[in-house]
């Protein structure tokens, strides 16, 4: 049975709230035309495909495919119109803030192809590409992606919600370095988006939050950077209100070539832990500057003039090793987490910040600043508030017996903690959506928070050109929820 055959079939009647049950003859049909796995809940390997590096979110789909190229998806696209069934996908799951109950999963990570033409400065990825494969094909040419602090994390994902990464100020969005999006649209069809050749869809696809095909490949520039002067500054609880005040007047003086963020957390006094950060609320400001090292040790200086750090990291690296500045978990883990664009931010909002997520909050809080502006300011795609100068970022861990009372809690702490920034406030970041839409009564502000309201109309505009009747409707933000 072909796509279009799929695609001719009469739909099934559903009932509201309750997917149809699939035909299997459709299903054998399915599972013979595509070249990865058909699963359904009770077969083998259904948990562990649907399953991501989110573990507090899963998808509950009624059929995923295990796709290996873009034939696959296309095929997978034209089932699931032909049953009335909604479409989601997953790559490595870092993100997940809206699981599918029901519908069809596309799965990518078998799609992990990475080719990179050193003469042209691009590379072309495949939809379940991670970023570490890209930094290591791009390193040996001198080269780098635009690629963000964990080598885990999906590249296509990441840079359909924008992209702020290590060389973030320095050289924009990672959705403004794309050349061309390889997509499968609700209708099944297979199509090469640039900014020549349907420029409207190219543009709201980068930045946006998808919601408007199946982005199987991307193609996009790098940059000439091979090595970097970079790494982590930790100091102890009792400097961190200076440390804060001194870090908000650092980031009026230094150049957009280089890029910072700081980070607060709260370690658990476990064994497991190093001795010197067991049960200490430590302040992390991590550090990537694209000049030489002589003058990254300049620019510094005031920085580690705050007093005797617990850990001073700072050095000149291959580009190959920029993960080690933040040191993300590699990990399956399950987290809920929010966050809030700034226009600006003074020290006592910060400090307060400090105070609510600190060692006399009910829950964990990891919380990070990161420094705005610069190149991040321009640029074609369609990321909201580049008028941004800071994002702040809050996650935490879900580890409690009772999840749902664990989440309360989390949210009523993060719910304090983004008060406290309020005057400054302009809307929420697409990359940074760490469940914060996930059985919410607010969910649609959250999404409509992303953009402002002429982005959203022409989002919103895209939306019903291109997938009327809402195939594509679990990602991260979409106009139709809000």
């Amino acid at each position: 049975m072909t796509t279009e055959e799929l695609l001719a079939q009469p739909r099934p009647a559903t009932t509201a709230g309750a997917p149809a049950p699939l035909d299997p003859d459709a299903l054998a049909a399915l599972a013979a035309q595509v070249g990865g796995p058909v699963l359904v809940p009770g077969d083998a390997g259904y948990d562990a495909e649907r399953s991501g590096f989110q573990a507090a979110y899963r998808h509950r789909p009624a059929v995923i495919v295990g796709a290996v190229d873009a034939a696959d998806v296309a095929t997978a696209v034209g089932f699931a119109r032909a049953q009335g069934l909604p479409v989601a996908v997953q790559a490595t799951g870092h993100g997940l803030s809206a699981a599918t109950d029901g519908g069809l999963l596309i799965s990518t990570r078998r799609m992990s192809g990475v080719r990179v033409d050193p003469e042209t400065r691009t590379a072309r990825v495949e939809a379940g590409a991670v970023w570490g494969q890209v930094v290591e094909a791009a390193a040996p040419h001198g080269l780098a992606p635009l690629n963000g602090s964990s080598p885990g994390v999906g590249v296509v994902s990441y840079t359909l919600g924008g992209g702020v990464g290590v060389l973030a100020r320095t050289y924009g969005y990672a959705a403004d370095q794309v050349r061309a999006v390889e997509l499968v649209t609700a209708d099944a069809r297979r199509v090469r988006v640039t900014a020549d050749h349907e420029p409207d869809l190219f543009r709201g696809l980068l930045g946006g939050g998808h919601g408007l095909g199946v982005v199987t490949a991307m193609e996009f520039g790098l940059v000439p950077v091979a090595r970097l002067y970079g790494g982590q500054l930790v100091f102890d609880g009792a400097q961190i209100g200076d440390a804060l005040d001194a870090y908000l007047r650092w980031t009026d003086t230094v150049p957009d070539e280089l890029t910072s963020s700081l980070a607060l957390i709260v370690y658990p006094d476990l064994p497991q832990l190093p001795a010197p950060l067991r049960g200490r609320h430590l302040l992390q400001i991590r550090i990537a500057y694209t000049g030489s090292a002589e003058e990254g040790e300049r620019l510094v200086a005031p920085l580690r003039a705050l007093g005797p750090a617990v850990g001073d990291e700072l050095r000149e690296m291959p580009y190959a090793e920029s993960h080690t500045i933040h040191r993300d978990p590699s990990g399956p883990h399950a987290y809920n987490g929010d966050n809030a664009l700034l226009s600006g931010l003074d020290a006592a909002a910060l400090r307060r910040v400090a105070e609510l997520t600190g060692p006399a909050a009910p829950v964990m809080v990891v919380v990070q600043l990161n420094h705005l502006g610069g190149a991040l300011a321009t640029g074609t795609a369609a990321v909201g508030h580049r008028d941004a100068r800071f994002a702040l970022r809050l996650l935490s861990p879900l580890v409690g017996d009772d999840p749902a009372a664990d989440l309360a809690t989390v949210r009523a702490v993060h719910g304090e903690a983004l008060a406290a920034v309020a005057p400054w406030r302009l809307g929420r970041s697409v990359n940074f959506l760490f469940g914060a839409q996930q059985d919410r009564a607010d969910a649609a502000e959250v999404a409509r928070s992303a953009h402002g309201a002429a982005e959203r109309a022409r989002l919103a505009a895209l939306k019903a050109a291109h997938d009327p009747a809402n195939v594509f409707r679990f990602h991260p933000y979409g106009p139709e929820r809000g």
